[in-house]
């Protein structure tokens, strides 16, 4: 390993590496992550294409970052390149986000994931399933998507200013189906799992986030607003219009830098990569990382394993659902390069994260594009997953 020795100013911003503080502001840093060059040669026709602007992946051990790459644009006008530094919407990598949330709150006592909904959000105690039967959604049902929940329209969703003005939209619709009959992806089911963070806790889900994660993770760009300095390195989102790319707004027409919006729990964050690695190699390490526990061991293994029994899940093949992740049971297609109980979660504009406990690394991917088929088979994870898994070996 490489080291320098360097004085810097006092608020610049520190390399990716390790980095040791000495007497009299010297610092001692080791050298930067390294790349797999097999990466970007896989990715780089889809910049040449115009299928997206620019990536930045990432894979992680438990212990160090194995791979960091940057390839093409984060704002293509501008001509401003992706870097590790290099904001993206996350979108329904969210979710695992509230998961682990959640289920801290199970580690300490405060509620179990068999609970009724009722019992935190008593708006939701008179749902009837389609028979007209009492609903009697538990915390598990909203984890899996398998609770049938209504939806709230775009409209309803744009008035609202807080996750607790949500509950009377969610309350006012039918159960879509009978509960536990039918895996269906639900923004309900998990906003109304923020709530319930918020209820417990006693905190506002940004401020729970802040200081049981991102604050003691060092997840310093990790948030649903964004300062001024955080806007300058957010990537702009495109579309594939024809053979080139456009720009196109963030979806839910939200300003990131306004505070006027609920924070939501199913996919309000934006993040970095290296940012995200460090929520992944968490639980990689069984919920601890720099010695500081956040999950329990038999937690993180309970988030991971399949809750959603013989139902069809997922947005690719050979899944099942865990607590608030998809985990892939049969690797094939775009998964395959994953070993049997991988889990994890893409997002609306192509971003992915996958942890992999057999091989003990996660791939994360950071793209910024609106209209892939399915983002979560697309074919940019794939070839890095492919490349990454191929360049590590066994």
């Amino acid at each position: 390993m490489t080291a320098s020795i360097e004085t810097r100013p006092p608020n610049a911003r520190l390399p990716l590496a390790a980095t040791l503080v000495l007497p009299f502001g010297l610092m001692l840093h080791a050298a930067e992550p390294p790349e797999l060059p097999a990466v970007a040669e896989a990715l780089r026709p889809f910049v040449e294409r115009q299928e997206i602007a620019g990536a930045v992946t990432l894979v992680a051990a438990p212990d160090r970052l194995l791979h960091l790459g940057c390839l093409g644009q984060a704002d293509l006008a501008a001509g401003r390149p992706a870097r590790p530094e290099t904001i993206y919407w996350i979108a329904s990598m969210t979710k695992p986000v509230t998961a682990v949330a959640l289920l801290m709150l199970q580690d300490e006592g405060r509620l179990k994931v068999d609970d009724p909904v009722a019992k935190y959000v008593p708006e939701l105690a008179d749902l009837k399933t389609p028979a007209g039967k009492p609903a009697s959604l538990t915390l598990k049902d909203l984890l899996t998507h398998t609770s049938g929940l209504g939806e709230a329209s775009r409209p309803e969703l744009a008035g609202a200013r807080t996750l607790a003005d949500l509950i009377p939209l969610f309350a006012s619709k039918p159960l879509q189906f009978e509960p536990r009959t039918k895996w269906q992806y639900s923004q309900s089911g998990i906003n109304t799992l923020g709530r319930v963070i918020e209820i417990v806790s006693g905190q506002s889900l940004p401020d729970f986030f802040q200081a049981r994660l991102f604050g003691p993770l060092g997840m310093t760009d990790t948030a649903f607003y964004l300062s001024e300095e955080q806007l300058t390195r957010l990537a702009k989102p495109y579309a594939r219009e024809g053979s080139a790319l456009q720009e196109v707004p963030f979806w839910r027409d939200v300003d990131p830098a306004r505070r006027d919006h609920f924070p939501a729990a199913n996919g309000g964050l934006y993040s970095t990569a290296t940012d995200y690695a460090r929520f992944c190699r968490m639980l990689l390490n069984n919920g601890a990382l720099d010695g500081r526990c956040y999950l329990k061991p038999e937690t993180v293994a309970l988030l991971s394993s399949v809750h959603s029994g013989g139902l069809k899940t997922g947005f690719t093949e050979g899944n099942g659902w865990g607590l608030g992740v998809c985990v892939v049971r049969e690797p094939q297609g775009v998964t395959a390069a994953l070993s049997p109980g991988s889990f994890g979660h893409g997002g609306a504009f192509g971003t992915q994260a996958w942890l992999d406990p057999v091989k003990r690394r996660a791939y994360i991917l950071m793209v910024q594009r609106a209209n892939f088929p399915n983002s979560d088979a697309s074919d940019v994870r794939r070839a890095f997953q492919d490349a990454a898994a191929a360049a590590l070996g066994q």
